[in-house]
């Protein structure tokens, strides 16, 4: 079934509409939890809630890209699950990739204004629109989708060392490119 016709079940409020999303979209789901969950069990409950999530969401919003939609939903259930658990037991291969971005970003400590994240967010784009379509796909698998550097060597045809270096650089430029936009905000 096309998104649209998924969309118009959530619309009617037909029960249909979550057996249509689980059937094109679960296994979309489940990778992207997966990638940031360790627990299979935590995997599956984050994709029932992604369900329920569109459910609620689905009037009063409509997604202009489904998969996109859902796929934000996950990723934040996930993230949300993933912070819960942390204090019981960590999922190492998430815990690398946030590091990674540790010294990009500012800290988590900080009290932000929802206009500075919105700044933030708006040029980390503006970064990631100036890179080449390779560099710009690989640090979006493994920052929004999470992917192992295993998944990306194999996923884009490059030796896993590659890929790390590709990241380290591409870091360093948001780092220095962060750091300008800041100075003329």
């Amino acid at each position: 079934m096309e998104d649209q016709g998924i969309v118009q079940l959530y619309l009617q409020r037909s029960q249909q509409a979550i057996a249509e999303t689980k059937n094109k979209y679960g296994a979309y789901c489940k990778m992207i939890a997966r990638n940031i969950l360790s627990n299979y069990a935590d995997v599956e409950e984050c994709e029932n809630d992604t369900y329920l999530a569109a459910w609620h969401a689905i009037p009063p919003n409509l997604p202009r890209k489904f998969s996109v939609f859902l796929g934000r939903i996950t990723r934040n259930i996930a993230l949300d699950k993933h912070g819960y658990n942390t204090a019981k037991k960590r999922n190492r291969e998430f815990e690398v990739i946030l590091t990674e971005l540790e010294g990009c970003l500012a800290s988590p400590n900080t009290v932000e204004t929802e206009y500075e994240a919105g700044e933030t967010a708006s040029a980390i784009n503006q970064f990631l629109y100036a890179l080449d379509e390779q560099a710009r796909n690989v640090f979006i698998r493994r920052y929004w989708h999470s992917d192992s550097i295993d998944n990306l060597a194999m996923r884009f045809n490059m030796s896993s060392s590659k890929v790390k270096s590709l990241l380290f650089r591409t870091r360093n430029k948001l780092r220095v490119f962060l750091d300008k936009e800041e100075g003329h905000v």
